[in-house]
């Protein structure tokens, strides 16, 4: 889309680093904001997060101050799960790479960096981005749940009116999974599937998970249980 603004978040603690990689973002991104450590960034995520606004990419070094790239990155997961990263690091640690399997990572660069493939990778980032949100463009961005909630599917936002209600991953997972069957029963087997990986997942461990959802949105519950068969949220007819 012509109109949307890219916003990049870097974070790296090293003056000349920091400042030959904001150059180069620049160039492919319309607004970068620089963070010198991993708790600045995660302070700045948060602040943005609560004024609705997001990063498109977040490139990062891991060994930092004040708090490493691995801890800021669970921080920021924690507000947005599917937030995309780009790792830069003076070294490619096994130990680290195998915390990252699980995260939305684009890239691993190892300094001294290559800036031709760093410049490729920066650009079909960008391309990424664009073609997401001329995706979201096409379906509905905020789904209305009932008078009083609403979903924003660009951000993975719940509000309450207007303000955001704040959810753990688990629980952001099932609401996600309920949303993705709007109007349907969704079965508990499914939920354990989607959210746990493991059909086989305790019982209790699941009604937990699903009780704390449920008592954040106790103002007007719109999850519909159906008992013996599952849960559901029902869609709401457009006027």
């Amino acid at each position: 889309m012509k109109n949307y603004k890219t916003r990049v978040l870097l974070v790296e603690d090293e003056d000349v680093a920091r400042k030959t990689l904001s150059f180069y973002l620049n160039t492919i991104f319309d607004e970068v904001v620089v963070a010198c450590d991993g708790q600045e960034a995660s302070n700045i995520f948060k602040k943005d997060f609560d004024e609705n606004k997001t990063f498109d990419l977040v490139l990062t070094d891991l060994k930092m101050p004040n708090k490493d790239g691995i801890s800021m990155i669970d921080d920021i997961r924690e507000l947005v799960p599917n937030q995309r990263f780009i790792i830069v690091s003076a070294h490619k640690n096994e130990d680290d790479l195998l915390k990252l399997i699980n995260l939305r990572v684009l890239g691993y660069f190892v300094k001294p960096l290559n800036i031709d493939n760093m410049m490729e990778m920066l650009k079909k980032a960008k391309e990424e981005v664009l073609a997401d949100n001329a995706a979201l463009n096409t379906h509905e961005v905020l789904i209305t749940l009932n008078k009083r909630y609403t979903y924003d599917t660009k951000t993975d936002k719940l509000y309450n009116q207007e303000s955001i209600v704040k959810l753990s991953k688990k629980e952001l997972d099932i609401l996600k999974v309920l949303i993705d069957n709007l109007g349907e029963v969704v079965p508990v087997e499914k939920f354990k599937q989607d959210v746990w990986n493991d059909i086989n997942t305790n019982d209790s461990a699941f009604r937990t998970v699903m009780k704390r959802l449920k008592d954040k949105v106790k103002d007007d519950d719109f999850i519909i249980s159906h008992k013996g068969y599952g849960y559901i949220i029902e869609k709401q007819l457009k006027k």
